[in-house]
């Protein structure tokens, strides 16, 4: 069962926080999960817990609660993740680097197929097993890979300019870890992850001593 409205991002978030917390009760061996128990370990409410899960049908049994496999099952259909999904990874520095190792991408179902870069030093030099292309060759190689994501780890100044590149190779899903907004069309969806704005606001609720919550 699908959304019959569209779903704010904060309860897609959640929902991905849910499927880590029941997937870590799968390995201990836990068949059945109530509502507080997810909301306990997932840092929010009963309430939202059961609120977030009835915009995709009923999931639960009253006075047993969930069923862990079937939940994480339906949870993974919920998010997209029983497909594989190719991204490309723009911005061959630091943080690309990281990425382009990171194993959660290939726990979800997300292959990196190429990392790009348009620094001479670093394009044919390989970076934690991918060598690195060149990003001039990255709209033909799109016609032949197909990629769905493409991830911008590239400096804020050349960001636009290079997600626009990016869109014209005909990609239109981006994960943005440049610090600026990209002004891109409708059609093409972002997400961006700005480290800074994360820090400020952890600062705040640290001088505020607010709790810290993983909850939108």
């Amino acid at each position: 069962m699908h959304a019959d409205k569209p779903i704010a991002e904060s309860t897609v978030r959640r929902l991905s926080l849910y499927l880590r917390v029941l997937e870590q009760a799968r390995e201990r061996g836990v068949e059945t999960i109530s509502s507080d128990a997810l909301a306990d370990e997932g840092g929010t409410t009963s309430a939202q817990v059961r609120k977030d899960l009835s915009f995709f049908g009923s999931f639960g049994t009253r006075g047993r609660g969930y069923a862990v496999a079937d939940l994480v099952a339906e949870l993974r259909r919920i998010l997209g993740l029983g497909r594989e999904w190719r991204v490309y990874i723009v911005g061959a520095g630091k943080i690309g680097a990281a990425l382009s190792t990171y194993q959660g991408f290939v726990q979800r179902g997300f292959t990196v197929l190429g990392i790009y870069d348009n620094d001479p030093r670093v394009v044919g030099t390989t970076v934690e097993g991918q060598v690195v292309r060149d990003f001039g060759t990255l709209a033909a190689d799109a016609r032949r890979d197909e990629p769905d994501i493409a991830v911008l780890a590239v400096p804020g100044e050349a960001a636009q300019h290079v997600a626009e590149q990016v869109v014209a190779a005909g990609i239109d899903a981006i994960l943005n870890f440049a610090p600026v907004a990209l002004h891109l069309a409708p059609n093409v969806t972002v997400r961006s992850v700005n480290m800074a704005l994360e820090l400020e606001g952890l600062a705040y609720a640290i001088v505020h001593r607010d709790p810290v919550t993983t909850a939108a």
